[in-house]
């Protein structure tokens, strides 16, 4: 459970229910709508088929979990309905996060009777189907105007206690389109069967899609009377798993665009600090890799800032002055403006960024920067800058700790340079039992290091477990420190920028 916080936005009694559809895994793919409501909420109501990730939208919410299969214990629909009606009841506003469409296979008719009964506002908000999302990652048009001009959604899991299936087997059997099973795979032989004794030809082709959307989608193609055989036991192909019966699943083999991105099946660990993982961690998902975040160094403000105060009243001394990293830029302007002054502090100086993500970290301070190296590294820099500083007082804004081939170039250039530390660096302190089992298991193929101290943490902290996957490195002086421990570095970085690294991973694959 999430902590709640203070919600500015808090309503008064009545309280409001949004009964939000979550799409079929991938948190963006939740509605501008559902979005909306997760922003205002009290409370969030969500299951296990929801991406935990949404709650990101929410955190002045409480957020409760009603159940995940394997997990924890799933929530009857009764105790759902009364926890709703509770909070609701109490004034809150209250979202009901439901896995795909809430008006699909989502018993959400027995929640608007029970808000009804209880005069309590509500409101429905779609979501994308598992029938549709299914369709579109495995390549696979439900409808064709050639091949099937209709779909059929059915429940492979009927309610409980029925005497009899109140589905026409015989119909969907002759049913002139597509067929879509929900919840099929602990029932497969039942469901098959009944479709195989109706007369549906045993060699109709099937798509089994799992985990839709999700960078670790997987799919099977098949005949319908060898889904049992692939279903079975539950444990071989997990739900949830959404079943496409009919001709349209051969079009998989042209239209199939999910699993041929150049990183699909890879899992990449990314290294870098929390607050700034999605910087790499977004282009390789956009690429097809499942990336695993684990930090295995943290960035923070330094604890005294008295030596970075009193640059921030020397800057006027100085004629240039260096980024050498995008937190720098962020820690010390950001230090400028809460000692109360403003871009006017670094009038007349020329501004000089390491390389281009320096430099746009620079831009959103509304600075440009005058100079940025063809080659985003120190040597870069020192070559770029040149005879230009001889004589010159340079300041160099850095980290707590790093290489010091930037100071020690620019004084031999003829510089007169200082140095001051806008942040700190802190190692983590140990590691993580369940990074270094998916190490040993080699589930890991990719490890991203963007520095050398990143490579010298992993090595202190995983060590041996390092031995079956490969490197990627942001630069060659960080693959040199990697291959010092003779790990195996399959990748570089050509510039210094995540978006080259994430490339870098995919030309070699």
């Amino acid at each position: 459970m999430i902590s709640p916080q203070k919600n500015p936005i808090a309503h008064t009694a009545p309280g409001f229910v949004a009964l939000v559809g979550a799409g079929p895994g991938h948190p963006e793919l939740l509605t501008l709508r559902g979005e909306h409501w997760l922003r205002r909420c009290d409370v969030v109501l969500y299951d296990g088929l929801t991406n935990a990730d949404m709650l990101a939208h929410a955190p002045q919410a409480e957020c409760i979990c009603v159940g995940k299969h394997g997990q924890t214990r799933i929530w009857t629909q009764p105790e759902i309905i009364a926890e709703t009606l509770r909070h609701a009841s109490e004034g809150k506003c209250v979202v009901r996060l439901k896995g795909g469409d809430p008006a699909v296979f989502a018993r959400t008719s027995e929640e608007v009777d029970a808000l009804v009964a209880a005069k309590i506002r509500y409101e429905i908000v779609p979501g994308i189907t598992a029938a549709l999302a299914a369709g579109s990652y495995a390549g696979i048009p439900i409808t064709h105007r050639g091949i099937a001009s209709a779909v059929a959604l059915v429940t492979g899991h009927e309610e409980p206690g029925k005497s009899k299936s109140a589905l026409d087997w015989a119909a969907l059997a002759a049913f002139p389109g597509t067929l879509v099973i929900y919840m099929g795979v602990t029932t497969a032989q039942t469901w098959t069967q009944a479709l195989l004794d109706a007369g549906k030809p045993p060699e109709t082709p099937c798509a089994l899609v799992r985990r839709c959307s999700l960078p670790d989608q997987q799919q099977i193609s098949c005949r319908l009377d060898e889904v049992v055989e692939q279903l079975t036991p539950a444990s071989r192909f997990r739900p949830p798993v959404i079943t496409i019966v009919g001709e349209v699943t051969r079009l998989a083999e042209t239209m199939d665009w999910f699993r041929r991105r150049p990183l699909h099946g890879q899992r990449v660990l990314v290294t870098r600090p929390a607050d700034q993982a999605d910087e790499l961690a977004r282009p390789l998902e956009e690429l097809g890799a499942s990336v695993v975040r684990h930090s295995v160094i943290e960035v923070s403000a330094p604890q005294d800032w008295s030596d970075v105060d009193g640059a921030i009243d020397r800057l006027p001394t100085f004629q240039t002055i260096v980024f050498a990293s995008a937190n720098g830029v962020r820690y010390f302007m950001d230090r400028i403006l809460e000692c109360g002054r403003d871009l006017r502090s670094l009038a007349g100086l020329r501004i000089a960024a390491v390389g281009n993500a320096t430099a746009a970290a620079l831009s959103k301070y509304h600075l440009v920067a005058d100079t940025i190296p063809p080659q985003f590294d120190a040597d870069g820099l020192i070559a770029e800058l040149g005879e230009s500083v001889r004589n010159e007082r340079v300041l160099i804004i850095r980290a707590s700790r790093g290489s010091h081939a930037l100071p020690v170039g620019l004084r031999s250039a003829g510089a007169d340079v200082a140095e001051v530390v806008a942040y700190q660096n802190t190692d983590a302190a140990a590691a993580n039992p369940d990074i270094a089992a998916m190490l040993r298991r080699g589930e890991i193929d990719w490890v991203t290091v963007t520095s050398s101290a990143t490579a010298e943490n992993l090595e202190r902290l995983y060590g041996d477990d390092l031995e079956k996957c490969r490197f990627a490195a942001i630069s060659p002086i960080t693959a040199e420190v990697l291959r010092r421990y003779h790990r195996r570095v399959d990748a570089i970085a050509p510039t210094a920028t995540m978006q080259a690294l994430a490339d870098a991973i995919a030309a070699h694959e």
